[in-house]
């Protein structure tokens, strides 16, 4: 072989060298590194066998004393109980009373300036008269204010302003109502009279009295009070004999005197 071919031939076996030299080298640390590998790994770690299990010491009795009564506490100072405090109660005030509406006749309601205006003042009623008959006995002559009957004592024909009631002389003549006696009197005509003011216009008249009376002017009395006796003291009606004559007025008007004792 020629030099030529022996260069050719050293330098193919010289590339090749190296590559083969080169593989071997990391084989082997491939190998190195493997088995250092395996040497660190660590084993595992087995389980340790368990002891025996022992079994449980059977439970010691506790005994719980009884507990010592309660003892009460007396303190040997005697508490002074102080005597309480008296308030007084106060009363509450009253609601105002809530305001209502106004209505009319037809329902609508009115402003306060159409409101009719009520009288705050209360209004007292006045007591019932209580009226009693002042004699019982027969009427002889009616009330004639308005025609004209006859007179027997004086034989003419005029007006009678009352009733005259025929009694026994001495029997009682009562107040047919209460009131404040307005007169004592002796009248020409109708003997003694006796005139009781019984307030709202009324006026009662007891003539042909006896002269003694059982009042004086200013009395205050009740219904039934006993003025005086039947009597005939009136010159102008003597005729009828022992007699009461009554007569009634309101606001100076006569009142026929049935009406005034309901009859």
């Amino acid at each position: 072989m020629d030099n030529r071919g022996k260069r050719q031939a050293a330098s193919i076996f010289g590339g090749m060298g190296f590559y083969i030299a080169l593989l071997v080298c990391v084989v082997a640390a491939g190998v190195v590194g493997y088995f250092a590998l395996l040497k660190d790994d660590p084993k595992p770690v087995e389980d340790p066998v368990p002891s025996a299990v022992s079994e449980p010491e059977p439970a010691q009795s506790v005994t719980v004393p009884e507990p010592e009564p309660a003892r009460p506490v007396i303190k040997e100072t005697p508490v002074i109980v102080e005597n309480p405090t008296v308030r007084p109660i106060l009363e509450e005030e009253p609601d105002e009373p809530e305001e209502r509406p106004v209505f009319d006749a037809e329902g609508i309601p009115l402003n306060e300036d159409d409101a009719p205006v009520m009288d705050s003042a209360p209004i007292e009623a006045a007591e019932p008269m209580i009226v009693v008959a002042p004699l019982a006995g027969e009427t002889v002559a009616a009330f004639s204010a308005d025609q004209l009957t006859y007179d027997a004592t004086l034989g003419d024909w005029r007006t009678h302003d009352g009733i005259d009631i025929q009694a026994e002389a001495g029997t009682a003549v009562v107040s047919a109502a209460a009131g404040v006696v307005a007169a004592v009197e002796e009248d020409g005509r109708m003997g003694t009279t006796v005139t009781v003011d019984h307030g709202n216009g009324y006026t009662t008249t007891y003539a042909s009295l006896q002269p003694e009376v059982s009042v004086l002017a200013g009395d205050e009395i009740p219904a039934g009070t006993v003025l005086g006796a039947v009597g005939n003291t009136s010159l102008t009606e003597a005729g009828w004999g022992a007699h009461l004559h009554f007569s009634v007025s309101k606001d100076g008007e006569l009142v026929d005197p049935a009406v005034f004792l309901g009859e």
